[in-house]
């Protein structure tokens, strides 16, 4: 009793101080990896098994940032110049689609982290007025967030996931998250490109845009692939924590409670959401309307997933701004896939 007590005091730390506490958003990935160790302490799970999975399972998605950054700072004049060239051939309704499109269904290849980044610069010389662009950030990073989790580089979501489905029953490998979810997946990336292409106009007023964004160095490139290890590292220790709470409840809700429950990822990073809650001993459907719950709530506010944080942090995004375009945009795609899960699933 003792045990289950201080795992749901752990777990109302992990879910309200990140999105109360400035000091905590700011070192989420220290703050997650202390819950995470005394989740695991007071289960008395430390094994070496567990530090090896801890150790080895973020290598993939960090090695995946670390060169991804290397090879975007290193081609980012080619970016722009093929960004100016793209637009002004295609025209910016176009332009936006293909933006949507292309960005969400590369980021489980180049990482969500990146393609961020890539949108960013995009953003800065697109020449939009700020509604026009934030709207485009807002549609995109719903993009990037469903099409990063297609595989365990695209985003620590779905590394976590794949990390705690790898053994019995479901022998998760690297394609175990693309073949379960990608048809409900590709047709939503489809239609955000469609919506970016219907809502974005060139701008007409004049109103200021976004600045393009600073060059970022060797030591920024350091410094986040070292948050991302932490963070997968932390994100590991608080599923092994866990797991007494997922096996005595969360295995126990029907999939239509999953995943409304999921869409509190709004307000907090969806990858720590799924290592508090997935777990082998889920069945498939559970396991799939978990997790598109949770990437589809992840883009309606700021903190609900990485993409979010990252090109609201680099074009200085108010939260209002982005909540008064993402929550909408997320509530009917919660909706619609609802539906979609109840006809296929």
């Amino acid at each position: 009793m003792a045990v289950m007590i201080g795992l749901f005091v752990i777990l109302a730390l992990v879910l309200v101080l990140p999105f109360s506490v400035k000091l905590v958003e700011e070192n989420l990935e220290a703050f997650l990896f202390v819950m995470g160790g005394l989740a695991v302490t007071i289960t008395s799970q430390w094994t070496w098994p567990l530090l090896e999975e801890a150790l080895v399972e973020p290598i993939k998605i960090t090695i995946a940032v670390l060169v991804a950054g290397i090879v975007f700072r290193l081609a980012r004049g080619a970016v722009d110049r093929f960004v100016a060239l793209t637009a002004s051939a295609m025209g910016v309704r176009l332009f936006a689609f293909a933006v949507v499109v292309v960005l969400g269904l590369v980021s489980s290849a180049i990482t969500a982290i990146i393609a961020a980044l890539v949108l960013v610069e995009i953003v800065g010389h697109l020449g939009l007025d700020r509604k026009a662009s934030v709207t485009l950030v807002v549609i995109a990073c719903f993009s990037i967030g469903i099409g990063a989790a297609l595989t365990p580089i695209g985003e620590p979501l779905a590394t976590i996931a794949i990390g705690k489905l790898r053994g019995e029953p479901y022998h998760a490998g690297f394609w175990f998250l693309f073949r379960h979810i990608w048809y409900y997946v590709v047709p939503g990336i489809l239609a955000l490109g469609a919506l970016a292409a219907f809502l974005i106009g060139k701008n007409e007023k004049g109103d200021a845009g976004f600045a393009r964004s600073e060059e970022e160095g060797t030591k920024d490139i350091a410094l986040r692939t070292v948050k991302v290890y932490v963070f997968v590292m932390a994100l590991t220790f608080l599923g092994a924590g866990f797991k007494p709470i997922i096996d005595a409840f969360i295995v126990k809700i029907p999939m239509a409670g999953l995943y409304w429950i999921n869409s509190i990822s709004a307000v907090l990073d969806n990858a720590t959401l799924a290592a508090a809650e997935i777990s082998p001993s889920m069945s498939l459907v559970q396991i799939v309307s978990a997790i598109l719950g949770l990437i589809i709530a992840g883009g309606m506010l700021i903190p609900g997933n990485i993409p979010n944080i990252i090109s609201a942090g680099k074009l200085k995004i108010r939260s209002e701004e982005w909540a008064k375009i993402g929550i909408p945009i997320g509530l009917a795609m919660m909706a619609v896939y609802f539906v979609a899960l109840l006809l296929i699933g």
